[in-house]
């Protein structure tokens, strides 16, 4: 396939080009993104979107969108794109486009008359800061570039209004202008590495349309505030660079500073290339902590998909030659000390920090060892591992064995977990005040990370001669091993239940058993997990991922569309999850070695298509249950990204066993 490029014909087709997005990261919390024709459609889109920390610590829109014209013989031809009400876009930019491409970074090339301009946008690596390089590729007469930047400032979540309470006044810097719509917000530097005219003409925009916040049920429309624009000549040949940053920037650096960027940039040629470009993408280091963002472009960090997507993001993004080998192993590191400082009672925080944190993850802190024993049979570095988490993992363990807030462990060895009005596993989706899915009693999946935990602590602990820890907790996973299967086994269905409650058990086919037959430690005989993955294989199983729901099922939902009430209804009741196949492919390969290698790349394969819809060059959060399983949700989601990457390295280290 051709790899992140588009043509003039798909580019100029506004229902073929607003479904494709493009995503940059700055490794720091920022990002840009918009449509690969760059007409915003969400809320979230923007050219410099960043944390605020002095704010609220959420990311915030503060450049919305760039305008450039060229002016040839006094007319202008305006290259920007904005949609408003009555499904009316102006300009109408686009159809000056004739190529887009993603490699080394988004590259846009308009065409109009004699006119031939490239430009290429950069997010600035650990630096709050955008640059635009404009180069005039071809001209038969004087040119001139006008740039007309739109301002929001505003959380990225919220959409902003014309208001008197907006200081529309900017002040000068070199080459540019700065400006600060409100109180509490950094101030914005606009300059360009050429001296320019900067024409004030302060004014609002108002009414720009997102539409694909009108399909997610939310409000669409938006004033954006201009403070003028910015005119200044062009020579064929040259090329002139915009910044937009936090930080008053030197023009005169600014050549150099994008091709050292530029240079910096992983080839995106590949489906592999392109999955460890989006791994990379999903990594936030802010001061002293590295963290996972869990998906772009609107959640931030969340524990339990830390856990889940760090394996394949860090340790299966390591290349062929191993160069980025230290890189990526002291990074998933970082990360898993970052999460262990905030540890509190065996449980991690889901979502927010400090006294905003959510402590209502039952799974986290079981996934917390999952991802250590990832990292300890990539590095081979045990005894390492044992004294940076081992005190950790115990604490968690005694804290489920004695009780942590909503979980813990019975009589016979099993965790029962349960909180009203609240989802505690992955399956969270909340409607109307209730749990979409509740599953309050004994979780099929939680009790088989509950069981690896156990049996992964109590291998190092004897390794290195912790009796009183080795003493206490010996005999518990014989305890588990014969009342899990007894508990959870479904006869009449031939697979586990996906949960058991004073009810007793629920047989819906769903996908959280798989883990029962993925991880190291498995509290089910061979010939149960075989006929586990068969079962989930023959109902759940699509070229996306897996179903949380079989079709069969009343209650199956296969579209994943309208309004948040909707959406959330069918989040967990059919609606395809990528991340679930890396356990799945996992699983198969434990049963069936290298006689499963052809199905498992054919499964990794249908993702390679991806790369050029939806969030180009990523894979999506989630797809549809029903065919043709269309991506939605988030354009790039860490842990559909490191499970396919993960998914990969497995096949790779089966096929050379």
């Amino acid at each position: 396939m051709s790899y992140l490029k588009f043509n003039k014909e798909e580019l100029v087709n506004l229902e073929y080009a607003l479904h494709r997005e493009m995503l940059c990261t700055n490794r720091a919390g920022s990002y840009l993104s918009t449509t690969i024709v760059c007409c915003n459609t969400r809320k979230y889109h923007g050219l410099l979107v960043c944390p605020i920390d002095e704010l609220d610590g959420e990311r915030h829109v503060l450049l919305s969108s760039l305008d450039e014209s060229i002016i040839q013989h006094d007319k202008a031809f305006n290259f920007g794109i904005h949609r408003y009400p009555g499904n009316v876009y102006e300009p109408r930019g686009h159809k000056y486009i004739v190529d887009f491409k993603y490699d080394p970074t988004p590259t846009i090339e308009y065409k109009v008359g004699g006119v031939h301009l490239r430009k290429e946008l950069l997010m600035v690596h650990n630096e709050d800061q955008v640059l635009v390089r404009y180069t005039l590729l071809d001209a038969h007469s004087s040119t001139k570039l006008r740039l007309r930047p739109y301002l929001a400032f505003r959380n990225a979540h919220a959409l902003s209004r014309a208001n008197i309470h907006a200081d529309v006044k900017h002040r000068v810097v070199q080459n540019g202008i700065a400006s600060k719509l409100y109180l509490g917000f950094p101030t914005l530097h606009i300059q360009l590495s050429k001296q320019a005219e900067f024409v004030a003409v302060p004014d609002w925009y108002n009414n720009v349309e997102y539409i694909e916040e009108a399909k997610r049920g939310y409000d669409a429309h938006e004033d954006l505030f201009v403070p003028g624009y910015f005119e200044l000549p062009i020579r064929k040949g040259e090329s002139i660079i915009f910044s937009a940053s936090l930080k008053e920037a030197a023009p005169a650096g600014m050549g150099r500073k994008f091709d050292a960027e530029v240079a910096k940039r992983p080839e995106k040629i590949s489906f592999k290339g392109c999955l460890k470009n989006a791994a990379d993408q999903f990594i936030v280091r802010r001061g002293k902590n590295t963290e996972v963002v869990a998906g772009y472009p609107w959640f931030g960090r969340w524990g339990r998909d830390t856990f889940i997507a760090l394996p394949g993001i860090t340790l299966a993004a390591i290349s062929s030659t191993g160069s980025d080998a230290k890189e990526k192993i002291k990074t998933c590191k970082d990360v898993l000390d970052t999460m262990s400082s905030e540890l509190k009672g065996g449980l991690f925080p889901n979502i927010g920090k400090g006294e905003n944190a959510a402590f209502n993850s039952v799974d986290a802190p079981l996934w917390y060892f999952w991802a250590i024993q990832q990292y300890e049979a990539f590095t081979g570095d045990r005894e390492g591992v044992w004294k940076a988490y081992g005190k950790k993992m115990k604490s968690i363990l005694e804290a489920f064995r004695s009780g942590t807030g909503n979980a813990a462990m019975h009589e016979n060895g099993l965790i029962w977990a349960e909180e009203p009005f609240r989802a505690l596993t992955w399956m969270d989706a909340i409607v109307n005040g209730q749990p979409v899915t509740p599953r309050s009693g004994y979780q099929v999946e939680i009790n088989a990370l509950w069981y690896n935990a156990i049996c992964y602590a109590l291998e190092l602990a004897k390794e290195f001669k912790d009796t009183k820890f080795t003493a206490a907790w010996k005999d518990l996973p014989e305890r588990i091993r014969s009342a899990y299967e007894p508990l959870f086994w479904c006869k009449e269905r031939r697979h586990l239940s996906d949960y058991v409650d004073g009810k007793g058990q629920n047989v819906f086919t769903r996908p959280n058993q798989i883990f029962a037959t993925s991880l190291k430690y498995s509290p089910i005989p061979e010939s149960s997990r075989r006929d586990v993955l068969d079962a989930v294989e023959r109902e759940l199983l699509t070229a996306k991922g897996l179903r949380t729901l079989a079709p069969k099922n009343p209650l199956y939902e296969g579209r994943y569309e309208g309004n948040q009430p909707a959406r959330d209804k069918a989040y967990h009741q059919g609606t395809v999850w990528p991340w679930l196949l890396g356990h799945f492919i996992e699983g198969k390969l434990k049963l069936h070695g290298k006689a499963f290698i052809p199905k498992a790349k054919w499964m990794v394969e249908q993702f390679e298509e991806d790369m050029n819809v939806y969030g180009i060059c990523s894979i999506a959060e989630v797809y549809d249950g029903d065919p043709p399983h269309n991506p939605n949700g988030c354009i790039s989601q860490a842990w559909s990204v490191g499970e396919v990457l993960r998914a990969i390295r497995l096949i790779e280290e089966y096929e050379r066993a």
